[in-house]
């Protein structure tokens, strides 16, 4: 179940960085972080990964501030961390977000990725972890076959440097929730 505030650590470093905040700063987030704070899936990670931030100046602040190897960091052991790797992502996500812990925070907004939609910033990468997380949104129940297939079709694929590559990963991942939804 998802939460209403962070769990600790998270809550005491997203607390810091909201009080450091001098206006409003909005995160789009992914990755493990996500798996827990918005779907209640259990997923440790020392990270919270942001594809996008709110206002755009405002992605030095949060790595200088909580970022790898800062002082955050270094006295509650995770971090945050702005993915700047990703070559795409479903184009439409952001009518889509969930918000997270609403009103916890005076100027921090996190904001997490739809399952579907979270599930296909890992596609291109496809990890075993990757393939993991899939596996426990699927078993879940938060991930539907047709709905990642017709999404990767219609929001992703055209910013893809190899399509043609992605598309059989796309058929692996649309079989293995398939296989997850008929064995639960």
């Amino acid at each position: 179940m998802p939460r209403r505030e962070p769990a600790e650590p998270w809550r005491s470093l997203l607390g810091e960085v909201d009080r450091a905040a001098d206006g409003d700063i909005e995160l789009h987030c992914i990755g493990g972080f996500v798996l827990e704070a918005a779907f209640g899936l259990s997923r440790t990670t020392g990270d919270l990964d942001f594809l996008s931030v709110a206002p755009p100046d405002e992605a030095g602040f949060i790595e200088r501030l909580a970022g790898r190897n800062s002082p955050l960091h270094k006295k509650y052991k995770v971090y945050l961390q702005h993915v700047t790797v990703l070559a795409a992502w479903p184009e439409d996500y952001e009518q889509r977000l969930i918000e997270l812990f609403p009103r916890c925070f005076s100027h921090l907004r996190l904001f997490a990725l739809e399952p579907h939609d979270l599930a296909l910033t890992k596609l291109e990468r496809n990890w075993e972890l990757d393939r993991s997380d899939l596996v426990l949104m699927a078993k879940a129940g938060l991930i539907d076959a047709a709905i990642l297939r017709e999404r990767y079709y219609r929001e992703m694929r055209p910013y893809l440097g190899s399509p043609d590559r992605h598309d059989l990963t796309i058929e692996l991942w649309v079989e293995i929730v398939s296989n997850c939804v008929r064995s639960a």
